[in-house]
């Protein structure tokens, strides 16, 4: 319980103590009784408001909470979020190094494991976004050193959606749903990367990061976890390898043999068959398979790569960004940010481009996590990142919760209390609509089916305008303290929420 909660419960005894005072000096709810004002609950008793649970309590958060204080919070918790990220990455890192050296399909599950263990911390670090900070800016100068450049970050090749697959490896047509992706004549059937050896002879991180956008093409995504997806499920395809508008219950079926070598089969036996490579349903070359593993192992390195870098930023005693961010002068400017983050990934970011425009075109191309069909988690943990901005709180991936000054607290301490309650149930309601969507796929109805049937489309707008509201309600935070958002809250979507 925080501390404010201790002092809320002491002014009310307090109140009660003085309504009561026919009870006497010294009786029990008297001056110097149990509840009284020298008390065990009263205003200088164990629990009062300058006890040992009172305005310093031992929860951490004073009962004067400055923005400075709030800033700080958010900055350990970036630092936190960001590492477990990263040692997720590796772990996923490990996992893809030991399936590609020996591709069997306990490895291949574990692989894909370490893949949706590694999108729960990196989901709730979004809200990081939409600032001046690391993950959108950081960038190198002439002098290689490390600045932030804005829009210069490594998100969009740690994380950009959709991709046009067809530029990686194999696929089939989906018709009207993807005829937009990868329409550069080399990313065509037969012309991706991965098979196409004659233009790309060697796959390495380098070429990856050089084919990231290229022909400044949004979808031409060579990178990151959406990049990893694709290569360990393949395509959104139906059990049966087909493409149909209706969609069935299932994720990609790519087989572990896309990863057969005549190499790394040698040790499986019968595990593997006849141990020949494919390519979907299809036989392939060797050396197709070998690119594939090579693609693969790339990737993750790149991932590991540009997660140690926005981890570096933000290290306590040494990232330049946390150091700068935690200094008092910076400290309004900064708190202005993490509010005006909070607004644009609810509004425009989850709302609209990755909640309203897939139910409303019933688009699996526009889903998240597409490939997996992980994009539920992706939601939620969205949602759970701007909550943990406003309550200032982060659960670790080993469990450690990490409490601190939030934006509620100094919404109170600013005398903002109906306000700070508002804000914390237009989350409530938030979460509430979008653990319906969570709960559904668990159950075994994922995303891309939800957003078919009238019931399960009903269940997504709801969340979709909780999302919006409670955007209004960060926008009243931000007028509350006198801050002014350098962007507006929700102009990062052309969806009409």
């Amino acid at each position: 319980m925080k501390a404010k909660k201790m002092k809320s419960l002491a002014f009310s005894l307090v109140c009660a103590a003085v309504l009561a005072a026919c009870n006497g000096d010294d009786g029990a709810i008297g001056p110097q009784g149990q509840q009284g004002v020298q008390g065990e609950q009263g205003l200088q008793g164990s629990q009062g408001v300058q006890g040992e649970q009172g305005e310093a309590g031992q929860d951490g958060v004073a009962n004067k909470v400055t923005a400075l204080d709030v800033v700080i919070t958010n900055a350990r918790h970036a630092y936190a979020v960001y590492a477990d990220s990263l040692i997720r990455a590796k772990e996923l890192q490990s996992k893809i190094d030991k399936l590609v050296a020996m591709p069997s399909q306990e490895n291949f599950t574990a692989a894909k494991l370490a893949w949706l263990n590694a999108r729960e911390p990196y989901g709730q670090s979004e809200v990081y976004r939409f600032r001046e900070g690391p993950i959108d800016a950081l960038t190198k100068n002439e002098q290689n050193e490390f600045v932030l450049v804005d829009e210069q970050g490594p998100e969009g090749a740690i994380n950009a959606w959709p991709l046009a697959e067809a530029m990686i490896d194999y696929t089939i047509t989906m018709g009207a749903d993807n005829e937009a992706r990868g329409d550069d004549p080399i990313y065509q059937p037969g012309g991706n990367i991965i098979a196409d050896a004659a233009s790309f002879p060697s796959i390495t991180k380098e070429l990856l990061r050089s084919q990231f956008e290229i022909n400044d093409e949004s979808a031409n995504v060579s990178t990151g976890y959406h990049a990893i997806e694709f290569l360990l499920w393949g395509q959104d395809l139906n059990q049966d390898g087909t493409y149909t508008h209706e969609r069935d219950y299932t994720a990609g079926h790519r087989a572990v043999s896309d990863y057969y070598t005549t190499a790394n089969t040698q040790g499986l036996g019968d595990l593997v068959g006849t141990g020949t490579c494919t390519s979907g349903e299809a036989g392939a070359a060797n050396d197709i398979c070998t690119r594939r593993g090579a693609y693969l192992k790339a990737a993750a390195e790149l991932l590991v790569d540009d997660l140690q870098s926005v981890v570096d930023a933000w290290t306590p005693g040494s990232g330049f960004h946390y150091e700068d961010y935690i200094k008092e002068e910076n400290a309004t400017a900064n708190l202005t940010a993490m509010l005006e983050s909070m607004g644009r990934l609810s509004y425009g970011e989850l709302a609209g481009e990755r909640m309203s425009i897939a139910v409303r075109t019933d688009s699996q191309e526009d889903e998240h996590s597409c490939f997996s069909d992980n994009t539920h988690r992706d939601i939620l943990l969205n949602a759970k990142g701007v909550e943990n901005h406003f309550f200032g709180q982060y659960t670790r991936i080993d469990g450690e919760q990490l409490l601190g000054a939030g934006i509620d607290d100094l919404l109170v301490s600013e005398g903002h209390a109906e306000l700070a309650n508002e804000l914390r149930v237009a989350l409530e309601k938030s979460s509430t609509a979008i653990s319906v969507i969570d709960t559904n796929a668990k159950l075994g109805t994922s995303f891309d089916v939800q957003i078919q049937m009238d019931k399960h489309k009903a269940e997504v707008y709801a969340a979709v305008d909780a999302l919006a509201k409670q955007t209004e309600v960060i926008q009243k935070a931000l007028d509350a303290l006198g801050l002014n958002a350098d962007d507006s809250l929700v102009g990062d979507t052309d969806e009409d929420i």
